[in-house]
């Protein structure tokens, strides 16, 4: 089984929300604040072979080592899709990837939409809009790695500028 996972942190780098989609069975799954721990990351993801992300071999995967004393690259294969689209002379983050491959998004991660201050706000003033906005951003940037590696895979842009990843069921751990 595939996961493709992407984290969420706060300015003083603690893990806010862990996301990753399921593909075999179509689970999106984001675990949130007090409700990331090590043995639910670890059994929510029993029977995942390969983690998908990208720039996870140098920055989520390290930061889940970091704060959760779990090492997902020993226990599972990694696929970076950063470095496939190295490859593919596909350069910057993902949301210039994206852009280049035609894949869409409605949350951008800058100004006010920064995942940082939307942790903040939801934290220091308990904005549930904030925490909304927050969980769009990381479904987003967690389900386009499933068009990511569609794209780099078909070595084309995809026509469809919002096609939707089918998402059959939603977990929410907080």
């Amino acid at each position: 089984m595939k996961a493709y996972l992407d984290i969420e942190t706060s300015f003083s780098n603690e893990l806010t929300v862990i996301g990753f989609y399921v593909a075999d069975n179509g689970t999106l799954i984001q675990m949130v604040g007090e409700g990331i721990t090590p043995d639910c990351l670890v059994d929510r993801l029993t029977g995942v072979k390969t983690i998908y992300t990208y720039n996870g071999n140098r920055f989520d995967l390290p930061v889940i080592s970091q704060c959760l004393g779990v090492n997902l690259r020993r226990q599972f294969e990694s696929r970076d899709l950063m470095y496939d689209c190295w490859k593919q002379n596909l350069k910057g983050g993902l949301k210039a990837v994206e852009q280049a491959l035609g894949i869409g998004r409605r949350i951008f991660g800058r100004g006010e939409d920064d995942p940082r201050i939307l942790w903040r706000r939801y934290r220091l003033h308990r904005s549930l809009d904030a925490l909304e906005r927050l969980l769009e951003y990381n479904r987003e940037d967690t389900l386009n790695l499933v068009l990511l590696e569609q794209c780099l895979e078909e070595g084309r842009r995809r026509d469809d500028a919002l096609y939707s990843v089918p998402v059959d069921s939603y977990v929410r751990i907080m």
